[in-house]
């Protein structure tokens, strides 16, 4: 009573009043204290995130620009000589090549089946892309840069790298000696010829009939497809069969890329051997043993 009649009880909700407000606005004041602060926070991230991103950039443009100046000069560098060897110009090649006499360990020889090794690639450097659009080959070079050449035999042997004082070049990865087959497979056409050297002794051919247009007298094309591979596979089965009774040290297959690789043989390659078998064959035989030559 006495509050009210001395008007104290307004001036204390007056207060009160007042008081909530403060509390209101300190609270409020605080609030946006903190969302400062983490708005700050967050911008310091933010711009160490992208600091990071840029960097990662220009790391990356770096490696692009130094694949795009690697690319540059391995398109600018090109084979000092190309050439296919074939008979008596393969033979003088090999034999000149084979008299190349370095110092001790100081010719290389290597099997490059795609990329060079380390060894080569200290050897040669920027000639490296040549090797590898050489490649697979057999690699000689020197270490005072007067040899320097690539090539790519019939035969591939076991990958290996040696350095010695001559260059390591065998006969038998290039020409043809000793007792082989050479067999020339197409989807109707089958030769295989034994071969002392390069004179043959023996020869056995076939053809095989094997649908080559689609008949349109009521076949689908997918039953003319089907047809049509049961031929060709019983033809590769029959020339298998002929291979196999063939009486020599080493076989060799040619032909269509799609069906030599059904065969049993230490060497394979895809050739276009065209005509009836004993021409295909023959054909074949002067195709596969070509050495195909490579100045780095």
């Amino acid at each position: 009573m006495l509050d009210d009649l001395l008007g104290r009880t307004e001036l204390k909700e007056r207060i009160e009043a007042l008081e909530e407000r403060r509390d209101r606005l300190e609270a409020r004041f605080e609030a946006e204290s903190e969302r400062r602060a983490d708005a700050v926070s967050d911008k310091q991230a933010a711009e160490e995130r992208a600091n990071r991103l840029e960097d990662r950039i220009a790391d990356l443009e770096g490696q692009l620009d130094a694949a795009g100046s690697a690319a540059d000069n391995a398109a600018t560098v090109e084979f000092r000589r190309e050439e296919t060897l074939r008979g008596g110009r393969a033979d003088a090649v090999l034999d000149r090549l084979a008299s190349f006499e370095g110092g001790p360990e100081g010719v290389l020889t290597a099997v490059v089946e795609d990329a060079p090794p380390t060894a080569v690639r200290d050897l040669l450097g920027d000639r490296n892309p040549l090797v590898e659009r050489a490649a697979p080959c057999v690699v000689c070079a020197d270490d005072a840069g007067l040899l320097a050449v690539a090539l790519r035999p019939p035969v591939l042997p076991e990958p290996f790298l040696e350095w010695a004082s001559t260059p390591r070049l065998e006969r038998s990865w290039f020409r043809p000696v000793g007792r082989f087959a050479l067999a020339v497979v197409r989807s109707d056409v089958f030769a295989v010829g034994v071969y002392e050297g390069d004179e043959r002794v023996a020869y056995e051919g076939f053809e095989s009939p094997v649908k080559s247009d689609h008949s349109k007298g009521g076949f689908s094309q997918a039953r003319f497809e089907r047809l049509r591979d049961e031929q060709i596979a019983a033809h590769v089965e029959k020339c298998s069969e002929a291979l196999a009774s063939v009486d020599a040290d080493r076989h060799y297959v040619v032909g269509d890329r799609r069906l030599i690789g059904e065969f049993d043989a230490e060497a394979t390659a895809a050739v276009d051997a065209t005509g009836k078998p004993k021409a295909a064959l023959g054909a074949a035989f002067s195709d596969f043993w070509s050495v195909r030559l490579y100045g780095l």
